[in-house]
């Protein structure tokens, strides 16, 4: 994950939490306190954000340490240490939530992503993410998918064409459309693969005759999916078929085994729980005379 974009969305969290201002923790913690806090996980999941972690308190104040227990990616249990945080008590204090935001809802995106993969297998199908991100954290939300086990697809719009049902309606087809496309990547000099989405087998088989890298079999059947699948493995076709729409723990084995190249499930990171985290700080030891 790119670190610019990281400082990027710390630095609009905490101006949306004015931590600057925090009068709270200005009022009630001593000025001269300095603390140890523990993150810890307290139910299973799979980590991720720690580096967002450490940039949040870089960001408050310098002087405080971040040490990190485990790495992005790493499986965790409930009452397992994922950092130790120490320094001026209020800066801890003021640097938690937002902290504590990003770890929640990353790790939430890392576990989901995770049980998706395992309920995949060892089928050699891929697990995409989608544009279905919360605005502003994009870069975030598919690095979490990467720590999860998953695989970033498009990252926005300039990145490859996805012919969407609005696109085909406007362009009038599918063919209609893809040669649109071909004509303006030609007139900019532009190479960037071509995805069409399509929602019957007839519109999935005028898109292999484009001869496209990608069709997005969005919503249809297991069995018409299997029929897409036997139909290019057929012609020899290098398309790749990609399965997309509602799709779930309970039902992403059964699509896998079709024999797509990739699932993709926008509840990766439009809908993910977040992963229940905690910061404990421990205060010192008084002095006895």
């Amino acid at each position: 994950m790119e670190a610019e974009k990281v400082r990027t969305a710390v630095a609009a969290a905490l101006a949306e939490d004015h931590a600057a201002d925090d009068v709270t923790t200005r009022w009630s913690v001593p000025e001269s306190l300095e603390v140890e806090a523990t993150m810890i996980a307290k139910q299973s999941g799979r980590v991720a954000g720690l580096s967002a972690v450490q940039e949040v308190y870089a960001a408050v104040d310098p002087t405080v340490k971040v040490r990190t227990a485990v790495a992005d990616g790493d499986p965790v249990v409930p009452g397992q240490p994922l950092a130790w945080i120490s320094g001026p008590a209020r800066s801890v204090v003021t640097g938690e939530r937002v902290a504590l935001n990003f770890a929640q809802r990353m790790s939430g995106i890392a576990t989901l992503t995770a049980a998706f993969v395992a309920a995949i297998g060892p089928r050699p199908v891929a697990l995409l993410d989608t544009r279905k991100t919360a605005p502003g954290l994009r870069a975030m939300d598919k690095y979490a998918v990467s720590c999860g086990g998953g695989t970033n697809h498009r990252l926005d719009l300039s990145a490859m064409v996805l012919l969407k049902e609005n696109h085909l309606a406007a362009a009038g087809g599918v063919l209609p459309a893809v040669r649109r496309v071909r004509d303006g990547m030609a007139a900019e000099d532009a190479d960037v693969a071509i995805e069409v989405e399509v929602t019957t087998p007839d519109e999935a088989l005028e898109a292999l005759d484009c001869q496209v890298e990608w069709i997005l079999l969005d919503n249809m059947s297991v069995e018409q999916m299997a029929q897409i699948v036997e139909r290019r493995n057929a012609t020899g076709s290098t398309t790749r078929l990609e399965a997309s729409g509602n799709i779930t723990l309970d039902t992403v084995a059964d699509v896998a085994g079709t024999g797509v190249d990739a699932v993709s499930v926008g509840a990766l990171t439009h809908s993910p729980s977040a992963l229940d985290i905690s910061l404990l700080v421990a205060l010192p030891s008084p002095v006895i005379a």
